[in-house]
């Protein structure tokens, strides 16, 4: 990392931990809430990290001007304020906070649960107005009563855990929940349409998405049990509100519970007034706790990005903990020189990459080495391109890519081979770690060579005649040019070499040009790592 300090733009209001933390971790960070979209877009320049919560919104715009821009910090679990695809294909890591306020919102949605089935804000009005309306809010009991849960991950978990102990059966929809994770919560996982017609209340806990935007809808209520009540403190949308309505005027819902809506800050909407909603404005976050946690998640994630590479909770990017950084810090490194090298020597389009992890290597966290890889190895033919958005350049280019693991190298602890297809040829390049941390290169398009990679080196491909590497020292000799390392590697049948050549300056086009001049020489490239 740069020896200067990261700068983080803190966007939205949030708990001053968060500044002492990112200062702490070495950060300089700028405070700035309620920036307008023009404003921010002439601010986030300066910036390698933007903290924020709800109240921003990262839109295309805004990445293209944000130039220095590493990382998005999202103080809270949604990310429907920020353009992911748009941040990954500009290279921005996107962390959020899925822990840190899960308690919090899980607990207001048992809340709104209870609130709803005993019409507690509609009897606390008629209360505090003098009236005693015992007759007219007759409530429903939570024991016994089947709750469905749609969403059981972080948050909808808890949601379950807390219901099974108000000792009602539950039963959870989530294509990610293992029966394994089921029987440890208490719960019975089922399909959508059994949890519809079986559930007499129906609590949501998905993000809002393609698959999930409009899920409960005029067809879907109709699956549900007559008197069925809803709860919702995810995302506005999920929910269509003009059917809900609908429902409820004509009684097939007896009661929603909404935390979220369709457009929101909601000043109207056709459910405000409603004698069976009860509302409340996006407080499923809103605790103390809850908003301490987040901020403080989100300041150490941040910080230890931008200051040690480790890599948390991020939507684009896989996991790199802090424990894991220094271990994988080695292999990052050969994965970049191989890449690069294969990247250099390759002069066509790419149409596939394959890459092989042998040995030790297949013990550590491999993700973040292919990225890494990938990046170095599209660099070379794409301006735009690193760690956090490769892959996706690399399928929107229609390059294919496969990943193959094996236990033992007979030569090596460990290596890493990548292998590359173009429309001309394959190649392939394969590397390891010498005394576990030095990246080397040892193998070639099946030449056998052992070499470090510097700044400023010549690559060349030759067949194996005497008298090649005499030319080669002679034209660099005359030159001035000096040469730190020769590293040779030959075909068991003589037929090829190659050599690598250590550079102690840049290697100017006029000597490249009569290096590969030479009879011998099928291939010269001037190299930079």
């Amino acid at each position: 990392m740069s020896n200067t300090k990261p700068k983080v733009l803190i966007a939205d209001k949030m708990h001053p931990l968060a500044t002492e933390i990112f200062t702490k971790k070495g950060c300089d960070v700028t405070e700035k809430s309620g920036l307008t979209p023009e404003e921010l877009i002439a601010e986030i320049p300066k910036y390698d990290g933007l903290a924020m919560r709800s109240s921003t919104t990262v839109t295309p715009e805004i990445l293209a001007a944000a130039t220095n821009l590493k990382v998005i910090g999202r103080a809270g679990i949604g990310v429907d304020n920020i353009d992911v695809k748009a941040a990954t294909d500009s290279g921005v890591i996107v962390m959020n906070t899925p822990f840190g306020n899960s308690i919090t919102t899980a607990e207001h949605a048992i809340a709104m649960m209870f609130s709803m089935a005993r019409q507690i804000p509609q009897a606390n009005e008629s209360t505090h107005a003098g009236k005693w309306e015992k007759k007219k809010f007759m409530g429903a009991e939570l024991f016994s009563k089947t709750l469905g849960v749609i969403g059981c991950g972080n948050i909808g978990g808890i949601v379950a855990d807390r219901a099974v102990g108000l000792k009602m059966n539950v039963v959870a929809f989530d294509p990610f929940l293992t029966e394994e994770r089921a029987m440890e919560l208490g719960v019975e996982k089922v399909e959508l349409e059994e949890l519809f017609a079986r559930a007499d209340f129906i609590t949501i806990h998905v993000p809002k998405n393609e698959k999930t935007a409009g899920l409960i809808n005029k067809d879907s209520i109709a699956k549900m049990k007559n008197g069925v009540r809803l709860i919702n403190c995810a995302r506005g949308g999920i929910i269509i509100e003009a059917d809900l309505k609908e429902a409820l005027d004509s009684g097939k819902v007896a009661g929603a519970a909404l935390d979220v809506f369709e457009e929101e800050p909601a000043k109207e909407n056709i459910l405000f007034g409603h004698p069976n909603v009860v509302c409340t404005p996006h407080l499923g976050a809103a605790t103390t706790e809850a908003q301490v946690n987040v901020a403080i998640q989100v300041a150490e994630q941040m910080a230890d990005y931008l200051t040690n590479g480790a890599v948390t909770n991020a939507l684009n990017m896989p996991s790199i903990s802090a424990d894991d950084a220094p271990r994988l810090k080695p292999y990052m490194k050969l994965a970049e020189q191989l890449g690069s090298f294969a990247g250099q020597i390759t002069e066509h389009a790419i149409k596939a990459v394959n890459i092989e992890y042998v040995g030790t290597v297949t013990d550590v966290n491999t993700k973040p080495i292919t990225q890494m890889l990938m990046a170095a190895l599209l660099k070379t033919q794409l301006e735009t391109v690193n760690m956090v958005n490769v892959m996706s350049l690399a399928e929107s280019r229609g390059i294919k890519f496969s990943e193959t693991k094996s236990g033992s190298s007979k030569d090596w602890r460990s290596v890493i081979v990548v292998n590359v297809e173009t429309e001309a040829r394959s190649r392939s390049v394969s590397g390891t770690l010498f005394t576990g941390k030095e990246p080397r290169i040892v193998d070639i398009e099946g030449v056998r060579i052992e070499a470090g990679l510097s700044e400023n080196m010549l690559f060349i491909r030759n067949n194996d005649k005497p008298g090649m590497i005499g030319q080669v020292g002679s034209i660099l000799g005359n030159a001035g040019q000096n040469i730190a390392n020769f590293h040779l590697g030959r075909t068991p049948k003589g037929d090829s070499a190659i050599c690598l050549l250590s550079l102690d300056a840049p290697l100017t086009e006029d000597l490249l040009d009569e290096i590969s001049s030479l009879e011998q020489i099928t291939m010269a490239k001037k190299m930079n790592f």
